[in-house]
């Protein structure tokens, strides 16, 4: 079973940055895709960044231009470099794992990030 264990929130002003990371216990090549989401409160949980095994990247339009989604294969971690952060950006981020032909099938317990105005 695929763990997945996101680290690198916190709190920071607005305009301020934070790097997420998500390490998991393996990544098989039953693994296609890897993705960060994000639950604000009282919201649904939205895609923010997508990234396949060859690096192929994809963005909410949100965040495009400020989140960069990273995969370093040989590390299994993922990870979501987020500059100059707005108050909306607030919420639990979760790291995801894609099977091929199929939905987000792995989670972690995902990490919180406050931005304040």
């Amino acid at each position: 079973q695929v763990k997945l264990v996101e680290s690198g929130g916190g709190a920071v002003q607005a305009g301020g940055s934070l790097r997420l990371s998500c390490a998991a216990s393996e990544l098989p090549f039953s693994i296609v895709g890897m993705a960060w989401f994000r639950q604000a409160p009282g919201k649904e949980r939205e895609v923010v960044a997508t990234i396949t095994r060859s690096a192929s990247t994809d963005y909410a339009d949100s965040v495009k231009g400020r989140f960069t989604i990273t995969i370093d294969n040989a590390k299994n971690t993922v990870f979501l470099q987020m500059n100059s952060l707005k108050p909306e950006d607030t919420g639990v981020y979760y790291c995801a794992g894609r099977l091929v032909l199929s939905g987000y099938n792995y989670w972690g317990q995902g990490t919180q990030v406050t931005v304040s105005s």
